[in-house]
């Protein structure tokens, strides 16, 4: 279930990259590909009185799996976010709670 926000990378270069990504994240955290959402934020970036490129950024909500399989799905997002020519990246996690995660109602 680990969703993928994307900001300031454009929804054409995620999608070169999504399968491979995907398949090797679900490795990462041994479950299905079909498990990930990958979504691409159409931003504008404003600093200084004009408009700039957002900031490459990607934010993953996910259920916590610890910090080896958390390291590991960053170096992984990130180097296959750099392999777009993209100069950098930053990734940052946001843990769901199963008692706080509702799908058709009812908690996990």
């Amino acid at each position: 279930m680990p969703h993928l926000l994307v900001r300031g990378i454009k929804a054409e270069q995620m999608a070169a990259i999504s399968e491979p990504l995907t398949e090797e994240l679900a490795a990462i955290c041994q479950c299905g590909t079909d498990n990930f959402t990958i979504e691409c934020l159409h931003t504008t970036g404003v600093f200084a009185g004009k408009i700039v490129d957002s900031f490459p950024f990607i934010q993953v909500s996910w259920f916590e799996r610890g910090q080896e399989v958390r390291d590991k799905f960053a170096e992984t997002v990130t180097r296959h976010v750099l392999s777009l020519g993209v100069p950098e990246v930053e990734v940052a996690f946001t843990s769901f709670e199963k008692e706080s995660y509702y799908a058709n109602g009812k908690h996990f």
